[in-house]
């Protein structure tokens, strides 16, 4: 049963000198949803590949081309189309979020969707279950996961690749978390969210220009958003890690007392666990502070278009 053109669907895609396999993209989304397709892209700052103005028009796909002012970041990028999203396509069914090189297959758009079909869900997101990727990459990107875990106690598996309810975009859209990480944000946004199997696909065309230290940065910013659990967990282990330098210390004197101890050994432990104990009990003083002050601080609200130099609405003219 073909339901594809009795959805009203906006795609947001976030674009940067990929011109080439964001035009096959659109061309396979056009293909699969015809008249219920309406997409927004953002074109986040090109120089050598920008978005060309009548890419939509000339497919007879609904839409925007968001030009920006200048290179913002991936997710940046993606929380300014969002943002206009909610603004300008309220009327739209679902919203699916998906990076322009094809490594989000539109095949497996109809998986998020089927998801949401109903009241109980607000975001469905694409758990990767296989990824076309380097065994370093694969390597790399366990061992954040793990350290993501270990630093917020919560687990993040999934990535851009999403489809979310009207009412979920206009939570997610409200929020400024999104321009930092916008898997980070749906995690923090209380929605009901569930996780679907997707196998990652390979790109349509040219190389990806992420690399090791975007990988990283990218990672960061996703343990910044959960600053305070980060904060706490480290004060408590500075904490705990304290108390045992003096339990330590409290042996070591009644080895002392008792004659077990060798010469020099008792002024080198008390010597060490003091020095422990200081340490531990600066960070835990500073860990309390700065979560204090990562608690009481308000971000200033962002406004998407600052950052926009000219919008292209599919089968307007041009400006």
């Amino acid at each position: 049963m073909n339901t594809e053109t009795t959805r009203k669907i906006t795609i947001v895609m976030p674009v940067f000198e990929d011109r080439t396999a964001s035009t096959i993209l659109l061309e396979k989304l056009k293909a699969r949803y015809a008249d219920g397709l309406t997409c927004v892209i953002v074109d986040d700052g090109s120089v050598r590949e920008p978005v060309v103005p009548d890419v939509l028009s000339s497919r007879e796909i609904k839409g925007s081309v968001i030009y920006l002012k200048r290179n913002v970041g991936h997710q940046s990028a993606i929380a300014i189309g969002l943002c206009y999203a909610e603004e300008h396509e309220s009327d739209s069914d679902y919203i699916v979020v998906m990076d322009s090189d094809g490594e989000d297959d539109p095949e497996t758009i109809d998986i998020l969707l089927t998801a949401l079909e109903g009241d109980e869900l607000d975001v469905a997101v694409a758990e990767r279950k296989s990824r076309v990727e380097t065994l370093r990459f694969k390597i790399f990107y366990e061992i954040y996961r793990q350290v993501f875990i270990l630093l917020t106690g919560r687990r993040i598996s999934f990535g851009n690749f999403m489809a979310m309810t009207p009412a979920g975009l206009r939570r997610l859209a409200a929020m400024q978390e999104i321009y930092t990480h916008i898997a980070g944000s749906v995690i923090t946004s209380r929605l009901r969210v569930t996780a679907c199997p997707i196998a990652r696909g390979p790109r349509l065309a040219g190389q990806s220009r992420m690399n090791f230290v975007s990988l990283a940065l990218h990672g960061f910013r996703a343990v910044m958003l959960f600053a305070e659990d980060v904060l706490v967990r480290v004060g408590v282990a500075c904490a705990l890690v304290a108390v045992l330098s003096v339990i330590a210390g409290v042996i070591a004197v009644g080895l002392k007392l008792f004659g077990y101890a060798t010469p020099g050994w008792f002024s080198v432990a008390i010597g060490i666990l003091m020095l422990v104990f200081l340490q531990t009990g600066a960070v835990t003083l500073m860990t309390l502070l700065l979560t204090g002050v990562v608690k009481g601080g308000n971000a200033n609200r962002v406004r998407y278009l600052d950052f926009v130099q000219r919008v292209e609405r599919s089968g307007e003219p041009h400006t």
